[in-house]
């Protein structure tokens, strides 16, 4: 579908949205042939990259509220990817072996993902559109 020009074409979160829609459904495509939507597969990743990191150190990583970590987390421990540890009051979270085990397919569909936005929109422009869009995020915190 192409886009027209409309009225809110100059609105951010008019733009910001149809962005994320497209950017979401690339996403979406890229890890579907392991079976998961990406903030999962970010969140593996992480872990993989991090054993024994705490779910508040997860919620800042991914920019998730710490409900939306806990839930992503229950979900991959039901699925056997990870397994939360308590030590005193703190909860790791821990890699299981078929986690460790999916990392390099995780990190190929990652890096496939990036490798499209480069193509559609050129290295350049990708990059500075994440530096920007990340900066705005963080001025808007």
């Amino acid at each position: 579908m192409a886009l027209k020009e409309s009225k809110y074409s100059n609105c951010l979160y008019y733009a910001s949205n149809i962005l994320s829609r497209k950017v979401t459904t690339m996403a979406e495509e890229a890890f579907r042939s392991l079976g998961l939507a990406p903030s999962y597969a970010y969140l593996l990743m992480t872990v993989n990259d991090q054993p024994g990191i705490q779910p508040s150190a997860i919620s800042r990583e991914l920019g998730l509220s710490p409900s939306t970590v806990t839930r992503l987390i229950e979900k991959m421990e039901y699925r056997g990817f990870l397994e939360r540890v308590s030590e005193g009051r703190a909860t790791k979270v821990m890699p299981t072996e078929e986690c460790k085990a999916l990392n390099p397919q995780l990190e190929k569909s990652w890096q496939n993902l990036q490798q499209r936005f480069s193509q559609e929109l050129g290295e350049r422009y990708k990059e500075v559109l994440t530096e920007m869009s990340y900066k705005a995020a963080e001025k808007l915190e």
